[in-house]
């Protein structure tokens, strides 16, 4: 049954009044009660009927469906003010999961990632996105965990040839920049920066190499995009070669290295059953060479690998510098010392423990 009072969620954008339907603007012209960021509210000024009530919901995303429900119980009109498309990173979700999707009414607008390939000239319908809208855990480092607001924009990078970004005043372009310098693509792939969309000052910065992007600031509002300018040299196989892998000479003249051989490797991998987004422990992690395959087989998970041989911890951090991968989280210490830290497993590849673990 449609709800004859819905609380509607409009997308508006930068240029306010101008980026609305009639429809949209007559609701937000009709409406008792208006919510809306402070900086949203603002490009409607004097829109709003005399006695409309407008709340700041900057901060305060918990209290909005209760004001939302406060008002449709006294029987007023509620809009809410969202960015583009409610439903793309925006507050739609949040608040369906919340109200009854009945009492909602979505009018959505151009999200600011399609103006942004619009200005670049850019067809988008294959290429991934993701917001690094997070808490600010400071700039990428080198095997920082899934907890660090740029992990999910590290271990994208690696996995597609385009991708699209909306930034926070925090995680910057210039940061992604040193991400991606960090993650050893600064040749491999280029950035375009589209600032202050819809704005009197917007500029878009259409071919950026990483060194450049580095060096600039932009204005807060922005999209970048990333697309790589290079081959992959490395590419996502099952049981690599195994002299694709530095790794530790027995004592002798003896050609063969100390890993996990390719055939073993491969039929391991198999029987671990692994996903995209697979949570793997490897114990014993020797040369690092089944961890680091199962981290680029499952480029959405993570592996947590545990070695206790310091020359190894070597070995295993020249081939992750080699392999290029993000989602791997390297321990020097002997298992299972601090595994009770590492979330629950979906898959575990013992390739010793020293006799530490139980049957």
């Amino acid at each position: 049954m449609t709800d004859p009072n819905p609380c509607r969620i409009i997308g508006v954008l930068d240029d306010g009044v101008a980026s609305l339907t009639p429809t949209a603007l007559a609701y937000i012209r009709q409406a008792d009660v208006i919510i809306g960021a402070e900086r949203t509210l603002a490009l409607f000024d004097g829109q709003f009927k005399p006695g409309a009530r407008t709340f700041d919901l900057t901060g305060q995303l918990k209290a909005v469906p209760g004001w939302v429900e406060t008002a449709r119980e006294a029987g007023q009109s509620c809009v809410v003010l969202a960015t583009g498309d409610p439903l793309c990173f925006g507050i739609a979700p949040y608040l369906a999961a919340r109200l009854c999707t009945q009492a909602l009414e979505i009018l959505p607008n151009v999200s600011t990632l399609q103006l942004a390939c619009a200005r670049l000239g850019m067809a988008w319908q294959d290429v991934p996105f993701l917001s690094i809208h997070a808490k600010d855990a400071g700039p990428w480092q080198r095997g920082a965990g899934p907890s660090h607001g740029l992990y999910r924009l590290a271990q994208a990078v690696h996995a597609h040839d385009r991708l699209l970004v909306l930034t926070s005043p925090d995680n910057t372009p210039a940061r992604i920049a040193e991400l991606l310098r960090i993650e050893g693509l600064a040749d491999a792939v280029q950035m375009a920066v589209a600032e202050n969309l819809l704005q009197p000052d917007e500029h878009v910065h259409a071919q950026l190499t990483v060194d450049e992007a580095a060096g600039m600031t932009f204005a807060p509002l922005n999209v970048v995009a990333l697309w790589r300018i290079q081959p992959r040299d490395n590419p996502v196989l099952m049981g690599r070669e195994d002299e694709s892998y530095f790794q530790r000479r027995p004592k002798g003249d003896g050609t063969g290295g100390l890993i996990t051989k390719q055939e073993v490797r491969a039929v391991s991998l198999a029987r671990l059953q692994l996903r995209a987004d697979s949570l793997v422990w490897d114990i014993g992690a020797g040369s690092g060479s089944v961890g680091l395959e199962a981290a680029r087989l499952c480029h959405r998970g993570h592996v947590w690998a545990i070695e206790k041989n310091a020359h190894d911890i070597e070995i295993i951090r020249q081939n992750h510098d080699a392999f290029r991968v993000a989602n791997y989280t390297l321990v020097h210490d002997k298992a299972p010392a601090g595994m009770e830290a590492w979330p629950d497993p979906d898959a575990v590849f013992v390739g010793g423990s020293g006799g530490e673990l139980p049957e």
